[in-house]
């Protein structure tokens, strides 16, 4: 669920947004839900999160600190799209990418304790694939 908040921004912070954003091929609205997300999630994962030591941080093509199934490069987004939109469970989903299903378990469970974050770089890539596509 998103939510309105006005911003007050100096026009020439504005105005490089805008430029960097039109660079990068997004809404300057994308830009900045880009830049926050990305900037929230390096505040946050500047440590693991000791709960979930199967899941790790790791910078995407695009620069963002993405969360990974920790010793492969499978991000914990695709495992939670592979189990809501196709609904396979996580032995199936440990067997498809050859990966333990308690590092499968793991990944969902770490989706539910940060779903928005999770949420919001699906959300982020959907628009992206959506403009490129």
């Amino acid at each position: 669920m998103a939510s309105r908040y006005p911003l007050n921004l100096p026009v020439e912070l504005k105005q490089a947004a805008a430029r960097l954003a039109k660079q990068q091929g997004i809404s300057l609205n994308q830009f900045f839900l880009w830049s926050i997300s990305e900037k929230v999630t390096e505040l946050r994962t500047s440590v693991d999160d000791p709960d979930y030591p199967a899941v790790t941080y790791r910078r995407g093509a695009g620069g963002i600190p993405t969360p990974v199934i920790r010793g492969t490069g499978i991000r914990v987004e695709t495992i939670v799209a592979a189990n809501q939109r196709w609904g396979q469970t996580a032995t199936e989903l440990g067997r498809e990418y050859d990966i333990p299903v308690e590092a499968v378990e793991e990944a969902l469970a770490y989706y539910q304790t940060h779903r928005e974050e999770i949420d919001t770089l699906m959300r982020i890539e959907q628009e992206i694939e959506a403009r490129h596509g």
